[in-house]
């Protein structure tokens, strides 16, 4: 192996020595040593670039093979990460490490000076390498669809890159300069407070990032309302520092991620995967309009075929109770049935048998305390499809129905003229 190496060695100097003499023997003295420098270091970086071009092509080539991502997601990852471009480079950079004595034994500067540029691309080259690697984790996750895992990755990963940087960076000053790492470091100490502040929103981001992912509350893609900032939309992105948000108006927000620690956040995204919305809302009456119903009011409402059954049976029972009671003339003594009271069977019977309200879900048509408006009487439910245009289609309808329907019982609906 080392007589290999010898002979590698005494190649790239053969070459070498061929150019200086060339360059000699066909250059005006005066720009002798100039060409001599620059025809070997264009010569130096073609060998460079050529090896990076076969090694990286014989990598690729092999890697493709496995392109599915389905029976390979490891290496699928990594082919779209670029990580063997980085070791493409890598190869070529150490090829470039070994030859640069050969190519330069003449010139001791330029030989200097190639050697601390090399080792600096090296720092880079494995810097950008591991980012990689982070990257092509993340991939990984995204082909296996584990989105809280991406969530913790992104806190996790993003946080490496930034201490990752700052350490490349402290090797990197101290390849090109020659100067101790430790010392680089130490000098650092005066400054730590302001390291801390500058890094404030990268830490708490980290927690956040931690915490999101642990608890899987949240992922990208969710529907999600903020309170704080009367905010409702979809969150396309979730990093360290921020969070976007695409509002329904295709707008686009953007949040500090940390704001998760203390702010109420509603998932919505629940609701979609669940296929079902909740309606909640009242029909405010005029309480004046509400009355006992006499057995003429009773005989036209019983043919509505929603409550036919239920005034047949109370009928029957009330009928029963008042022939027991003393003044069973007077309509205040005994049972009685209300419009208000039929009505909200009707809306609650409506709802059973209508097809777009999950019936498996809480169903209620319920009075609310009085107001100085009237009595709000309100329709709670959900919806067996969570679009946002069919649920919006679907609420209007029901209320149309009722609104209408009410009518029909003599109620009176309340109306505020705006002042």
């Amino acid at each position: 192996m080392d007589k290999e190496l010898n002979d590698t060695k005494d190649f790239l100097q053969n070459i070498s020595d061929y150019i200086h003499v060339f360059v000699k023997q066909n250059s005006p003295d005066s720009g002798v040593l100039f060409f001599q420098i620059l025809i070997k270091f264009l010569f130096f970086i073609g060998l460079i670039y050529l090896v990076d071009f076969l090694i990286r092509l014989l990598i690729n080539t092999v890697f493709k093979l496995f392109f599915d991502k389905e029976k390979y997601p490891v290496l699928k990852s990594v082919y779209a990460a670029k990580i063997t471009n980085s070791i493409s480079h890598l190869l070529a950079l150490l090829v470039g490490s070994f030859a640069v004595e050969s190519f330069f034994y003449r010139h001791p500067k330029s030989y200097d000076f190639l050697e601390r540029m090399i080792g600096l691309l090296l720092v880079i080259v494995v810097a950008k390498m591991l980012m990689r690697g982070l990257t092509a984790t993340r991939n990984y996750f995204v082909i296996k669809k584990d989105y809280y895992k991406i969530i913790a990755l992104n806190a996790v990963s993003q946080t490496l890159k930034i201490f990752g940087m700052f350490i490349a960076s402290v090797v990197a000053i101290s390849v090109l300069f020659g100067i101790s790492g430790a010392a680089i470091v130490g000098s650092l100490g005066a400054i730590t407070a302001v390291l801390v502040l500058v890094f404030r929103d990268t830490i708490l981001g980290f927690v956040t990032g931690i915490h999101v992912a642990t608890s899987k509350n949240l992922k990208v893609g969710d529907w999600i309302g903020i309170p704080k900032y009367n905010l409702e939309g979809t969150i396309v992105d979730l990093n360290l520092l921020t969070t976007k948000i695409q509002n329904f108006d295709k707008t686009m927000s953007t949040i500090p991620t940390y704001d998760f620690l203390t702010t109420e956040i509603k998932n919505i995204q629940v609701m979609s995967e669940s296929n079902t919305r909740r309606i909640k809302r009242s029909i405010i009456f005029n309480i004046n309009s509400f009355k006992f119903l006499n057995l003429e009011d009773v005989d036209r409402l019983s043919k509505f075929n929603l409550i036919k059954d239920y005034i047949i049976e109370k009928k029957n029972q009330i009928i029963e109770e008042r022939s027991k009671i003393e003044n069973s003339d007077l309509v205040i003594n005994g049972r009685q049935l209300t419009n208000i009271g039929v009505f909200r069977e009707y809306a609650h019977n409506y709802l059973k048998h209508s097809e777009h309200i999950d019936q498996e879900g809480t169903l209620m048509v319920r009075q609310l305390e009085n107001t100085p408006h009237g009595m709000p009487l309100e329709i709670y439910c959900f919806t067996n499809d969570s679009e946002w245009e069919k649920f919006e289609v679907i609420m209007a309808d029901i209320f149309d129905h009722l609104l209408v329907a009410s009518k029909e019982f003599d109620l009176e609906i309340m109306q505020f003229n705006k002042m």
